[in-house]
């Protein structure tokens, strides 16, 4: 059976650093108060010279580099995103024409869960046969959207991309499962009233439609908590694991105690669950992306690993998958893939040894 390997990963987040000690500076709160209700402590945010495709650019760049390929190897690029630079050109066209290339390239928007759905996608163009190499980037911008005088949101939200390449593969790699819901009913829990094409003709109306994130943060809670241990759960199922099969839970970063709750649900200890939300808060659809990056370049991951990916989002929107970590079968010979003989690992960019986590450099839009 054709499969879409992770075959490359990369990241970026803006060099400026937004702590718990600076927030209080701003609102009323803490770093206390901060980190027992999120387990955030700081966060990454845009400068004026950063945006969405900057730092897609970086993530994309490195995530090539990983897997050795350049962007004229790519046949699409797929971008999850809610903060896009610009209304009618794709945030996907304005990377290609960052990194070079033709490949083909859309955008999809499903708040946090997008990297997720993003990636459910990219691998259907690779099992299909219809492409044999696509980059699935998340990355989100969203602290230009909050209001630094609301403590109930600014403190949550930090900015930054990620980005992988899938590739053919004859190996059960990549994608073996995916769960994807929403509740559209819901979704003014979490939004940004004003934010489109639509603004309402009345005066009186009109400073209701704010172009500032909004949240229920309780329903938000609820809801959180419910679908990511019950989405989780399904895609374990759906590939054909149990619980004991998970080698790793990576969640969206969005607060501890609802990552604490979805690895409850799956019967994991904590040393099986990704939390980088310390050090960037919650950075949307990129979160999910940053972490595979960490986890990959602090050697955590390992071949044949079975790897969950679960998030959350507006709309109200969910996404889970079951990965499995790995390139074997990956072809990049023609002659190979028409053939259907499985080839040895891509060749690679010379790397050196995996960093350990707590010197590792973090890519920024900068340096990427």
């Amino acid at each position: 059976m054709r499969n879409a390997a992770i075959t490359g990963w990369g990241m970026a987040v803006p060099e400026r650093v937004l702590s718990n000690a600076d927030l209080a500076r701003m609102v009323e709160t803490s770093d206390d108060w901060i980190t027992n209700r999120t387990g955030i402590k700081e966060r990454r945010i845009v400068g004026p010279d950063d945006s969405t495709t900057s730092l897609s650019v970086a993530a994309a760049r490195q995530a090539l580099a990983k897997a050795g390929l350049t962007a004229d190897d790519i046949d699409l690029i797929v971008v999850a995103t809610c903060t896009p630079d610009q209304f009618l050109v794709s945030q996907a066209c304005l990377v290609q024409a960052e990194i070079g290339g033709n490949a083909g390239a859309f955008d999809l928007g499903a708040a946090c869960s997008g990297f997720v759905y993003a990636l459910a996608v990219g691998s259907q163009f690779v099992q299909t046969g219809l492409h044999e190499r696509v980059m699935v980037i998340g990355v989100d911008t969203l602290t230009r959207f909050v209001d630094y005088t609301d403590r109930s949101t600014c403190i949550l939200f930090g900015d930054g991309a990620g980005a992988v390449v899938l590739e053919a593969t004859d190996e059960p790699r990549g994608l073996l499962s995916t769960v994807l819901g929403a509740d559209g009913a819901g979704y003014k829990h979490l939004y940004i009233p004003g934010w489109g094409a639509f603004v309402p003709e009345s005066a009186e109306l009109f400073p209701e439609y704010r172009p500032y994130l909004h949240m229920n943060g309780q329903e938000v809670f609820r809801f959180a908590v419910r679908v990511m241990g019950d989405a989780a759960a399904e895609a374990v199922e759906k590939a054909n694991l149990t619980f004991d099969d998970v080698d790793m839970l990576i969640p969206h970063q969005a607060n501890m105690r609802i990552i604490d709750a979805a690895a409850r649900r799956l019967a994991l200890p904590r040393e099986k669950v990704w939390v980088n939300l310390d050090r960037y808060g919650n950075t949307s659809a990129a979160s999910i992306p940053i972490a595979i990056f960490e986890a990959a370049e602090t050697g955590k991951l390992a071949e044949e690993d079975n790897v969950v990916l679960v998030a959350f989002g507006g709309g109200l929107a969910w996404a889970a998958g079951m990965v499995r970590w790995g390139t074997a079968g990956v072809c990049r010979d023609p002659e190979c893939r028409k053939l259907g003989l499985a080839a040895n690992e891509p060749e690679r960019v010379p790397s050196g040894q995996s960093p350990d986590a707590a010197v590792m450099e973090i890519p920024t839009a900068g340096n990427g």
